[in-house]
């Protein structure tokens, strides 16, 4: 089934210009579309984008699709001094706007679980540079591997601190948030159930009592007739073999003092390296808000290991494919707006051709820049 996506060309230009209009010579939304169309075709930074666009510049028709209107495009230098002033919330505001709206049109199942897998990410090189802020929370559809959100994670505060403003940001009613054990927080857990979301969180020493009181339970003879559901499932990838085993129960509910708590469970993970044979065991446990009529072991299984895919599909790509470990921009906003970028390509190389390897799309669009042109709505 071909789907025609919300071009993303209109949403980038609802985003204010905070130049001042006297000697402006060219609009915030050429130089924006400008950046999403070369980093569709492989450039990874301000330079590569600028280099793109020089390589470029006589191909009929390119200039004036962009938007560009004095016959000669944006140098290096002024693609850095403008990305770096662009309102960083309102862009991230719109290009949230503009995924919803697709994912508005590639729904799931009726009956299928919306899973939303939420971690935060280092910005290495921009850190090492000083820049102004090296940490950011996401939000990733683990159906799609696409980006719903991204918050800036302040200096003075954590992960923790910015989880409700990223909340604020997403569509929360309908789907099921998993997270590692840090953001297992009450107030986490009360805001998506207040606002008709489910969650599953990991259960680590950080959160001792809800820890211990899982780890009783599954770990005592005496409780073990309490466990209601079991699954497990095998794996092998990068040279090791992987068994996950995970246990549920409900017994706790009524002794927990926790938000919409419905189910516990102990999941354990048994590796093999399989060059050495060296064997290694974790054992970790969590809780979710759904029940075990809406998800019974086998889906909790299968949601722990999407928690996954943030990384796998979106923070690896970033620094491998995009090279964000190694960028060295660090001007004002520039780093998180370059990051709220990456995101969106990913975000439209996975639901354009989602049958292909990054890489091999990245390739397709360098060869067709009109393709690419189009891919955004010019």
């Amino acid at each position: 089934m071909t789907i025609t996506l919300p071009p993303l060309s209109r949403y980038l230009a609802e985003i204010s210009d905070v130049r001042h209009a006297k000697g402006l010579r060219h609009p915030l939304l050429a130089i924006l579309q400008l950046c999403c169309v070369a980093m569709l075709a492989g450039a990874r930074l301000p330079n590569n984008i600028a280099t793109w666009w020089d390589n470029r510049r006589d191909q009929p028709g390119l200039l004036e699709r962009l938007g560009f209107r004095r016959g000669y495009g944006p140098s290096k230098s002024t693609l850095y001094r403008v990305l770096s002033q662009v309102l960083v919330a309102e862009l991230e505001r719109q290009l949230c706007r503009w995924i919803e709206d697709c994912l508005a049109q590639m729904l799931p199942d009726a009956t299928a679980l919306e899973a939303v897998a939420v971690d935060g990410k280092k910005q290495r090189g921009s850190q090492r540079q000083g820049a102004e802020v090296a940490y950011l929370l996401s939000a990733l559809s683990q159906r799609l591997g696409v980006t719903l959100g991204q918050v800036a994670i302040p200096l003075a505060t954590n992960e923790i601190g910015a989880m409700p403003d990223l909340l604020v940001s997403l569509v929360i009613e309908g789907r099921v948030f998993t997270m590692d054990a840090l953001h297992t927080q009450r107030d986490t857990a009360q805001t998506l159930v207040d606002n008709h979301g489910d969650y599953v969180m990991l259960v680590k020493e950080n959160q001792f009592q809800l820890h211990d009181a899982i780890a009783l339970l599954f770990n005592n003879p005496d409780t073990a007739l309490f466990v209601e559901g079991q699954a497990a499932s095998t794996g092998k990838a990068h040279g090791r073999l992987e068994t996950r085993t995970l246990q549920t129960s409900s017994a706790l509910n009524d002794y927990l003092d926790w938000p919409g708590l419905q189910q516990v469970f102990r999941l354990d993970r048994k590796t093999i390296r399989l060059n050495t044979g060296e064997v290694s065991t974790e054992t970790v446990y969590g809780l979710t808000s759904l029940s075990a009529q809406r998800a019974d072991a086998d889906a909790l299984l299968t949601l722990t290991r999407g928690q996954w895919s943030i990384e796998n599909r979106c923070h690896w790509v970033r620094d491998v494919t995009f090279g964000e470990d190694q960028s060295q921009v660090r001007k004002g906003q520039l780093p998180h707006v370059m990051a709220a970028l990456r995101n969106t390509v990913i975000s439209l190389l996975r639901l354009l051709h989602p049958a292909r390897f990054i890489p091999d799309a990245l390739d397709f669009f360098a060869a067709h820049p009109l393709e690419a042109l189009a891919a955004i709505g010019c």
